[in-house]
């Protein structure tokens, strides 16, 4: 039996760890402080887009920990809005008395230090107003405004799940490699999926499960899940994320 446990860590969590350090640098070799920061055009132009929006991007994590992690943020845009609001949570001088959470450290869709980001989530139409609102409560209820923490949280995927949880009309899969994503707070064992779709067991990020209808089955081992989604078929892996049928960002616009 430990043979068979022993292989299954092995191909499971080390495995892919050892393939994302042999993989390309996502950033091209380029300093991550001398990397772009510009917008990348995934935002919609508020000027032709009347419409509220909510997104969240998620991007390779600034230097050696992009190789095991994505940083995530949310962006929002009520209707009529001439611009979009960024919603986040950035470990950069906290240690000095900066605040955890910021707000509008850049455009809604600029690339992360170097790193071109993905969307994850999409809403627009009617009901998002509301679910904006819910969102603008789940920042100022987020519970270490002041707080960061690289491994295993809190850090941006805690607070980008924490928002999920507490708006769970957005049903919002965080990517398997969001490490931080299943720190809950308050040193809670049991929590909703970030999704809303299902529950997570959880030791301190650590350890733990969570099935759920959105994110299919993970196991969290170290802060670090591997597991399988059957909606859509594919392997979620540590490090590397999704392997398999390429998951759409959950759209949601007026009419559909």
């Amino acid at each position: 039996m430990l043979p068979w446990v022993g292989l299954a860590l092995l191909l499971c969590y080390v495995l892919p760890v050892a393939v994302s350090f042999c993989l390309p640098d996502p950033r091209g070799g380029v300093l991550w402080y001398q990397a772009r920061r510009d917008p990348t055009g995934l935002a919609p132009d508020p000027a032709t887009t009347p419409e509220a929006v909510i997104q969240v991007y998620a991007a390779p994590a600034v230097s050696w920990r992009g190789r095991f992690s994505v940083h995530s943020w949310i962006a929002v845009k009520p209707a009529g809005a001439a611009r979009f609001v960024r919603y986040e949570v950035l470990g950069f001088g906290v240690a000095n008395g900066a605040p955890a959470v910021r707000v509008d450290r850049m455009g809604p869709d600029n690339y992360w230090f170097g790193a071109r980001p993905h969307i994850v989530l999409d809403r627009r139409g009617d009901g998002v107003d509301a679910m904006i609102g819910r969102i603008r409560a789940a920042v100022e209820t987020y519970p270490y405004p002041h707080a960061y923490r690289a491994w295993p949280g809190p850090n941006s995927n805690t607070f980008t799940a924490h928002v999920a949880r507490e708006v769970p009309e957005l049903g919002l899969a965080l990517p398997a490699n969001a490490v931080g994503k299943d720190f809950l707070p308050g040193g809670a064992v049991l929590a909703r999926a970030p999704s809303g779709t299902g529950y997570q067991l959880s030791l301190y990020g650590l350890a733990g499960l969570l099935i759920a209808a959105e994110e299919g089955f993970e196991l969290n081992l170290l802060g670090l899940d591997a597991g399988i989604d059957l909606r859509r078929p594919a392997l979620k892996l540590p490090a590397l994320g999704r392997l398999g049928l390429r998951r759409e960002p959950g759209y949601l616009t007026q009419g559909r």
